[in-house]
C-alpha cells in the first residue's frame, strides 16, 4: 500500500487531539508532511500550542506545525480575532481537564497558509490534506493561487450535516464558524470527501473503552482517557441521544486508513452563506433533485465497531516505545 502523504489542518480540541495520535501511530500508512492549525476549538495560538503538545506527547517534537488564521474570512465580530470558541465542548484549555506541559518543539514561523501553497507547488506528487476545523486556511490558500488544487489528491474533511445542526438547527460548527470558506472549498473543483454530524455522532465513546484505554498503561493511553473522560463529566452538554463523547474528527483518519468502514455516495452539495440562522448550512442533494454535477463524496454510513477497533489497535502502538512520564490529570 502506497503511503498517503498527508497535511493535518486542525484545531485541537479534544477529538482534534486523538486525530492527531491516529494518525502518527500509522506511519506505515499516513506520511504526515505537517499540522496546520486555525481558530476553531480555540484561538488559534491554543490550537498551534495543543497541536505541539500532542505532537510531543506522541514522540514526534520533529513535526511541523504551523499557525494559521485567527478569524473567519468574514468574521461575525468586530476586532481582528473571532470570540465564540467551543470552550464549554472542549474546555478553558482546548484539551478537557487534561494537563500537559507547555511544547517546548518549535512553531515553524511560516504562516500554515503559504506552507500549504508551498508544500503543494514544490511537490512532485499529489497531497491529501485531512481538515478537522473551520476551513479558513484551505480556503485561503485555494484563493491565493487557484493552481494548487491540481496538487490536490483530495480533501476528507469532518464537517456538515445532512440532517440537523449541533451548533444553530441548521449549521455544523465547522461550517458555521467560516461559511464563505467551506464555500471555496465546495465550489474549488478539488476532490471532496466530506463526513459530517450524520455519521460521526455515532461514533460515541463510553466508560467501558475508556478502560480499556487506561489499561494499557502507557503516558498517550492517560493522556486518552483523561482528555475524553471530559465528555462524560454529569455537567457535560450533551445533544439528545448522546451518552459519550462524539470523536467526530478521527474518522477523518480511520476513512483515509480503512475506507470500507464507511459508506457514502456522490453528491452534489452547497454551502449556505447567507447572514440568517442558515449560515453554514451544507445542503445535501442526497436524491439528485437537482441533477447538477456532484463536487463532494458524502459518507452516511460507518461501522462503528470496525472504528473503535481501529483506533485501539493504533493507540496500542505507543506501547512499542519508550515515553517519558507526563503530567496529564483531571484536576
Amino acid at each position: 500500500m502506497k503511503k498517503i502523504s498527508l497535511i493535518m489542518d486542525c484545531d485541537p480540541g479534544l477529538d482534534d487531539a486523538i486525530a492527531l495520535l491516529f494518525a502518527m501511530a500509522s506511519s506505515e500508512a499516513i506520511n504526515l508532511l505537517g499540522v496546520t492549525t486555525v481558530i476553531g476549538n480555540g484561538p488559534v495560538k491554543q490550537s498551534q500550542e495543543n497541536a505541539r503538545r500532542i505532537c510531543e506527547l506522541a514522540g514526534r517534537p520533529d513535526m511541523k506545525v504551523f499557525k494559521g488564521c485567527p478569524r473567519a474570512i468574514f468574521p461575525k465580530v468586530t476586532s481582528s480575532e473571532q470570540k465564540y470558541t467551543a470552550a464549554d465542548i472542549h474546555g478553558e484549555t482546548g484539551l478537557g481537564g487534561c494537563k500537559l506541559p507547555s511544547p517546548t518543539m518549535p512553531l515553524q514561523p511560516e504562516h500554515a497558509v503559504s506552507y500549504i501553497r508551498q508544500i503543494l507547488l514544490d511537490s512532485a506528487e499529489k497531497i491529501t490534506i485531512s481538515a478537522s476545523g473551520p476551513l479558513t486556511n484551505i480556503a485561503c490558500a485555494l484563493i491565493m493561487d487557484p493552481s494548487i488544487k491540481e496538487k490536490i489528491e483530495k480533501i476528507v474533511l469532518m464537517g456538515g450535516v445532512i440532517g440537523l445542526g449541533n451548533i444553530t438547527p441548521s449549521a455544523e460548527y465547522n461550517f458555521y464558524t467560516d461559511p464563505h470558506a467551506a464555500s471555496v472549498v465546495f465550489t474549488s473543483g478539488v476532490p471532496i470527501v466530506m463526513i459530517g454530524l450524520d455519521v460521526t455522532r455515532q461514533i460515541q465513546t463510553s466508560e467501558n473503552w475508556l478502560k480499556t484505554i487506561e489499561a494499557m498503561g502507557t503516558p498517550v493511553a492517560q493522556a486518552v482517557v483523561d482528555m475524553l473522560s471530559y465528555y462524560h463529566r454529569p455537567e457535560a452538554i450533551r445533544e439528545p441521544g448522546v451518552t459519550g463523547g462524539v470523536l467526530h474528527d478521527p474518522n477523518i483518519i480511520a476513512y483515509l486508513l480503512k475506507p470500507e468502514l464507511y459508506k457514502g455516495r456522490d453528491v452534489y452539495v452547497e454551502i449556505d452563506v447567507s447572514p440568517t440562522i442558515m449560515a453554514g448550512r451544507s445542503t445535501v442533494d442526497w436524491y439528485d433533485k437537482l441533477q447538477f454535477k456532484p463536487n463532494a463524496y458524502v459518507i452516511n454510513e460507518v461501522d462503528v465497531q470496525g472504528f473503535f477497533d481501529l483506533l485501539t489497535e493504533r493507540l496500542s502502538r505507543y506501547a512499542s516505545f519508550k515515553q517519558e512520564s507526563l503530567p496529564c490529570s483531571l484536576p
